[in-house]
């Protein structure tokens, strides 16, 4: 069940994290849907969708779907990232990241992430993630 709707999300981060990138697409039980339109600034030579770019929509994305089920936490920090970068990801499309929360305990969210070209059903990335959840106290 979650408790956060994209709507509050998206108002919860404009407040605690303005810089983020991405729009939250949908957020349901233990998942978010973000999208990125690329600009110029996201390529990197070859037009293609820089690493950076792709971690961080990731990152955000798993953040939202953590935010969904824990409601409104801004100490939620991610400590791990991994990503494994699958085939060349798009300039000239948006970027989707699909998230899902593999565990949700008391003190960490462990989740992965598959990043896609807009249109292709092939994943450009993929991308595992541990956050760390304050205790509450």
């Amino acid at each position: 069940m979650t408790v956060m709707t994209a709507a509050a999300i998206e108002d919860f981060l404009d407040e605690v994290f303005p810089q983020r990138a991405g729009t939250i697409e949908g957020v349901g039980h233990m998942r978010a849907t973000m999208s990125l339109a690329i600009e110029d600034e996201h390529l990197r030579p070859g037009a293609s969708v820089s690493g950076p770019t792709l971690m961080g929509l990731a990152d955000v994305c798993l953040y939202v779907a953590i935010l969904a089920q824990i409601g409104p936490e801004p100490m939620a920090v991610t400590s791990d990232l991994h990503c494994r970068f699958l085939r060349r990801p798009r300039g000239d499309r948006d970027v989707i990241a699909n998230a899902s929360i593999v565990k949700l305990g008391n003190r960490l969210a462990v989740g992965e992430v598959q990043l896609f070209s807009a249109g292709d059903e092939r994943p450009v990335a993929l991308v595992t993630a541990t956050y760390v959840l304050p205790d509450g106290d």
